[in-house]
């Protein structure tokens, strides 16, 4: 490969981390060209470009776009699915765990999620979840919250969602809270006794203060 055609590959690859967050690095060593194509396929559907890189190169890239939480991954015969801002991380790490399984050659790293790196482990944690879509559907239907709350379930990346959920949590809990500790005003009011001398002595003015009501 010639040098300017290094460069043009550096390039592209350092626009391509600076744009993404999330990605799966794997050692696609014994895959055959036949499998790479399938799995590239199946992964395209899912919103994520699967490319065999050159680890020299990539790690250039890496630096260049301060993705050194790349750097660690990129031993031996190396392959990144790079996920599109609409990709579904959860489907992505399916196929690839599915393909490891299924292939037996194909050995996942790790990668980066939403900024964060993940390890191979966590890649397989991820793929034990139910499809986003499904997972974010299950997560609006177990919070109660006002229409912000259920967009900001919806917009959140996948690695937030729980925060939302913690945070809604908090605010009712503090709300409850907040109801206990609020005196009760017409119970409080049923059970102070009427003054004796009221009925005895009609001809007395009396003046009573009345409670003003709570909001």
């Amino acid at each position: 490969m010639q040098r300017s055609e290094k460069e043009k590959v550096v390039a592209d690859l350092v626009e391509r981390l600076r744009s993404t967050e999330t990605l799966i690095v794997a050692d696609y060593r014994g895959l055959s060209v036949t499998d790479i194509n399938k799995l590239r396929g199946e992964l395209l559907e899912h919103g994520a470009r699967f490319t065999v890189v050159k680890n020299t190169l990539t790690k250039r890239a890496a630096e260049e776009a301060g993705a050194e939480a790349l750097l660690a991954l990129l031993e031996g015969p190396t392959a990144i699915a790079f996920l599109e801002s609409d990709g579904d991380p959860v489907a992505v790490a399916k196929a690839l765990n599915a393909a490891a399984r299924e292939t037996r050659v194909l050995e996942i790293r790790g990668g980066i999620l939403d900024g964060e790196e993940i390890s191979e482990a966590d890649v397989k944690s991820l793929a034990t979840l139910p499809p986003t879509d499904v997972l974010r559907g299950q997560l609006v239907s177990a919070v109660s919250g006002p229409l912000m709350t259920v967009v900001g379930l919806f917009t959140a990346p996948l690695r937030d969602l729980v925060n939302v959920i913690d945070a809604r949590i908090k605010q009712l809990e503090e709300q409850g809270g907040a109801e206990e500790a609020q005196p009760d005003a017409p119970a409080a009011e049923a059970a102070e006794p009427e003054p004796a001398e009221a009925a005895e002595e009609p001809e007395q003015e009396t003046t009573t203060e009345q409670t003003p009501q709570e909001e």
